[in-house]
């Protein structure tokens, strides 16, 4: 089950843009602050690293304080030509002085715009203090994992700006990693492996560990942060080998899919090849052909896996690597749950969570939108095939009839169903699968595991009432917010602005966790609670709203267990 993939999947099916989340939804950035200092020579600001010299240039956070920002740094070779559909290269030393001043290309996706390009395995780092001489601040780094559902996003500054986090004495990376087929395609033999977006952003771990403490970070003490499949991406390095030493924390937000990710990579393969006009025989001949075509082409052709008005195919996600070359690294050689549940994963102090309101908006769009009386009477069985991967799984018609019942009190679907479905769609893609994650964690990981729940209700989101700037509840991602600033969509928030305490609650608990691994080892009059960690037999969460609380058992319990009863979690062994 990939529930993480299905973030975009509705909006692709009812003819809406779920890639780069402007449908309407974000408002305008007219009144955006985005500090950025002047030109002059002196604020361009050069680190010699391992590889080699870069040059940066100096953004200006929240606060006022000066970033050192070095964008579009390259940590691997470019994925083109033979390169393409392999596992990342690194990259190889330089002479001379590199520009680092602004993003490199965002990867292909099915929004593709003039800085695309194939050549897109980029990162960002940001810090407020460098080496001087002997001294090394040795600052704790985290890397941020974007959301993309696999196919979208990036992490370039104009969607994760730094201007939060960095009033906080950490590091900041933000990293690009291939996506759809181009990253996520796999043939399920030696030919093409597959999960090679995740081996991108283990390349991007490698590189944090050989050069971050140019840039005054401590390699010693990285976390990783991702919401969700940036999240889900986050617990997979927990279970990879490859990913093994190279992190020390992880934040997962709003994503927790453990499961075996695509079922059948070679059926996926040969769609794949069909769309392209690709022969799809051999894995062989569905490579050599793909490797002839134009990316942003392969790129494009995304939106059909994700379309529910067709034949179900799976959406892109991780494989279980059965076969791979010689001298190829698995990044997962074994079965992901099995994994999991035998404990054997990196034990390390985990924060995550979810947001009020999730994906709520998501059916209410589709209920909305015009589509056809056969997707509307139907949603709660597609919804639950993808879950599924599999058209009329077994007991698949009764455990539609149980959510029917539960969810919608056995009434059919009329476009005053928007709620019901909306805690519906939310609890099977993202809330049960953090909880049941969250549970067998706070069992299993010998470090302590975070567990909040998002509730500030601000004046913006990613999703917004049909003909108002009122947002639709406390959304998916709407968090983010509060973590980074999204220049091309949202106004920087400032001291003025109501939103200012939780953006400094929110960083501040974050870079507590980064340091300390505890969210509130720090308190301050913000953040002035003992977030305490979860344990089997006391279940606990942290409230994040206008004030933060400690809450006592699960929320949404009700559906939590019924969903537990529906789809349980293999017994711990």
């Amino acid at each position: 089950m990939r529930r993480e993939a299905l973030f975009a999947v509705l909006l692709c099916a009812v003819g809406l843009v779920a890639c780069g989340r402007d449908t309407g939804r974000g408002r305008s950035p007219s009144n955006c602050r985005n500090k950025t200092t002047s030109t002059s020579a002196s604020e361009f600001p050069e680190v010699q690293t391992p590889l080699g010299r870069l040059r940066g240039s100096i953004l200006q956070s929240l606060d006022g304080k000066a970033i050192f920002s070095f964008r579009g740094v390259r940590y691997a070779q470019p994925p083109v030509g033979e390169l393409r559909f392999k596992s990342p290269v690194p990259v190889g030393p330089w002479n001379g002085v590199k520009n680092a001043t602004k993003d490199g290309s965002r990867c292909p996706s099915t929004q593709n715009t003039n800085d695309t390009s194939e050549d897109c395995l980029f990162l960002n780092v940001y810090t407020t203090k460098l080496p001087h001489n002997t001294r090394n601040p040795q600052r704790p780094v985290i890397v941020f994992l974007h959301p993309s559902a696999y196919y979208v996003f990036s992490g370039t500054s104009d969607l994760y700006g730094p201007q939060y986090l960095m009033d906080e004495d950490i590091v900041l990376v933000t990293i690009n990693y291939r996506l759809g087929a181009l990253g996520f395609l796999s043939t399920g033999d030696s030919v093409l492996p597959g999960n090679n977006g995740l081996k991108d952003q283990v390349m991007a771990l490698r590189w944090v560990q050989h050069n971050i403490a140019s840039f005054g970070g401590n390699p010693g003490s990285v976390t990783i942060a991702g919401d969700s499949t940036g999240a889900v991406s986050a617990y997979l390095h927990m279970l990879s080998p490859m990913s093994r030493g190279l992190f020390h924390k992880i934040i997962a937000m709003s994503g927790a899919d453990l499961t075996n990710g695509v079922k059948n990579p070679l059926q996926q393969a040969r769609e794949q090849a069909r769309l392209l006009n690709c022969p799809d025989t051999t894995s062989e001949e569905i490579v050599n052909c793909l490797k002839g075509k134009d990316a942003l082409e392969i790129a494009k052709t995304g939106e059909y896996f994700y379309d529910l008005t067709r034949n179900l195919t799976s959406s892109f996600a991780f494989v279980i690597e059965r076969e791979s070359g010689d001298g190829v690294e698995k990044f997962l050689p074994a079965d992901v749950a099995e994994q999991f549940l035998h404990g054997n994963f990196s034990h390390v102090p985990v924060m995550t969570g979810t947001t009020k309101d999730e994906l709520a908006y998501i059916p209410k769009e589709f209920l909305r939108s015009n589509v056809s009386q056969n997707l509307k009477e139907n949603f709660v069985s597609i919804v639950l095939n993808y879950v599924l991967q599999e058209i009329n799984a077994p007991g698949s018609n009764e455990i539609a009839a149980e959510l029917t019942k539960f969810y919608l009190n056995d009434e059919p679907i009329t476009n005053a169903s928007g709620d019901a479905l909306g805690k519906f769609y939310s609890d099977i893609i993202i809330n049960y699968p953090v909880y049941s994650t969250v549970k067998i964690m706070s069992q299993l990981n010998t470090a302590p595991v975070y567990y909040y729940h998002f509730t500030y209700q601000g004046r913006y989101s990613w999703t917004y009432i049909p003909g108002t700037q009122t947002p639709d509840g406390v959304s998916h991602t709407d968090d983010l917010l509060y973590l980074f600033y999204t220049s091309t969509i949202f106004p920087e928030f400032v001291e003025s602005d109501p939103e200012y305490t939780t953006v400094k609650r929110m960083t501040k608990m974050w870079a507590n966790f980064v340091k300390t691994g505890n969210p509130t080892s720090e308190k301050t009059d913000l953040v002035n609670v003992d977030w305490q960690a979860l344990k089997p037999r006391t279940p606990r969460y942290l409230e994040i709203g206008s004030q933060l609380a400690m809450r006592q058992d699960f929320y949404q319990k009700d559906r939590m267990q019924l969903l537990e009863r529906l789809f349980p979690v293999t017994n711990i062994s």
